[in-house]
């Protein structure tokens, strides 16, 4: 039966939210590269009417075309590989029809819907091999894809996102401890290897970045250069900040220390212009809004909302983690935009995209309810 729109449960909470820390980084873009802020602005508003067209479709009809967005997604992933545009020694971008976007960013919301969408069919056996076997193969393709372009910190995020979406969807506490059991004594080894002198497993300039983080002084004039001004600017903000668009010859922003500051760098700009204010503003802001995406999937009338709510929420979550933990020193420098507020349209629409679905996902809630055995039934009468 068709879905019913309970407009009372219109989270109007997460909608404030995105529009202040979308605000901020509008501002912040427009102190950083005043020539992109109204490319920002239009992103914004197309983000914003995205997530209000899909706010209005039952993401169940959506979820019923998984293999189409899975199809689709590895297509444009492909295409990057074919006729994909480079920059900064990444080919990561494509442009169609005059529109020029990055498949990465929205590779990872169609794969939260694709994932739902499989778990929900093959729940009752999550926790076999084959099962799960089925769904790490699935994930190689556009994983390795991402990964070839080169691409390590999106591809980083993908994974832990299907991991998310694994634990959510039903995965058996027994296998999760058995994984990390093993993923940790790995991802030791791993970090071991890449750190030899003649590794083969990551690219050199990876590589190099790790060496920079762990010896910062050594590379203070090379590789650690931006990250080093980073937490400069951050620190001269100290509690109000210079001011947006200021003057200032001291400036870290103004002697032009950090390039492309308003992309994966945005955070340092804020913590200079804006001071401790202004950053403890943005990052409660994303903790605020991974919340509520974290409240709707606790909330949602069936186990495929709660899925797509907390992949979204722990987009915003863990890519605001590391972001800020690369402008701050805490880990190694890695290109991911901080969460509607770093320039970048494919982001931030793809964002966008995703908070539609939460909003949606709220929106219908009440049209079900859990039986005893844990499957969801229509309501008769609402």
């Amino acid at each position: 039966m068709p879905q019913k729109y309970h407009l009372k449960n219109f989270d109007f909470i997460l909608l404030i939210l995105l529009f202040a820390v979308t605000t901020i980084g509008i501002l912040a873009i427009g102190s950083a590269k005043e020539s992109v802020q109204t490319r920002q602005i239009g992103g914004a508003i197309l983000g914003i009417f995205l997530m209000a067209a899909i706010a209005c479709v039952d993401y169940h009809l959506i979820l019923k075309l998984q293999w189409l967005i899975y199809g689709g997604n590895l297509g444009l992933l492909l295409l990057v590989q074919l006729i994909g545009q480079s920059s900064n020694n990444a080919q990561r971008w494509l442009e169609i029809a005059g529109i020029r976007f990055q498949p990465s960013e929205t590779a990872k919301i169609l794969l939260i819907l694709f994932y739902a969408q499989f778990i929900i069919k093959h729940r009752d056996n999550l926790n076999t091999f084959s099962t799960l076997a089925k769904m790490v193969l699935l994930l190689i393709p556009p994983l390795a894809l991402i990964y070839k372009q080169p691409d390590m910190s999106t591809s980083i995020m993908v994974a832990v996102i299907f991991c998310i979406i694994l634990y959510v969807g039903g995965l058996s506490y027994k296998i999760i401890l058995g994984l990390l059991a093993v993923a940790i004594p790995v991802g030791v080894i791993f970090l071991f290897i890449v750190l030899q002198p003649d590794q083969t497993l990551i690219e050199d300039y990876q590589q190099e970045r790790i060496y920079a983080w762990l010896n910062p002084e050594k590379y203070s004039l090379t590789t650690a250069y931006q990250q080093q001004n980073s937490i400069t600017a951050i620190g001269s903000g100290q509690l109000w900040g210079k001011g947006l668009n200021n003057n200032e010859v001291g400036s870290v922003k103004n002697g032009n220390y950090i390039s492309e500051p308003q992309t994966d760098f945005i955070f340092a700009i804020i913590g200079e212009e804006m001071g401790f204010v202004g950053s403890c503003a943005v990052i409660l802001l994303l903790m605020a809004i991974s919340a509520r995406c974290y409240l709707a999937a606790m909330r949602a009338d069936d186990i495929a909302g709660a899925m797509i709510c907390s992949g979204v929420g722990s987009i915003v979550c863990f890519q605001s983690f590391i972001n800020i933990s690369v402008t701050t020193g805490i880990l190694p420098n890695t290109g991911i935009p901080l969460p509607f507020v770093s320039y970048g349209l494919t982001s931030l629409v793809s964002l966008y995209m995703g908070m539609g679905f939460v909003l949606n996902i709220e929106l219908q809630r009440g049209n079900r309810r859990r039986t005893s055995s844990g499957k969801e039934d229509d309501l008769i009468s609402l």
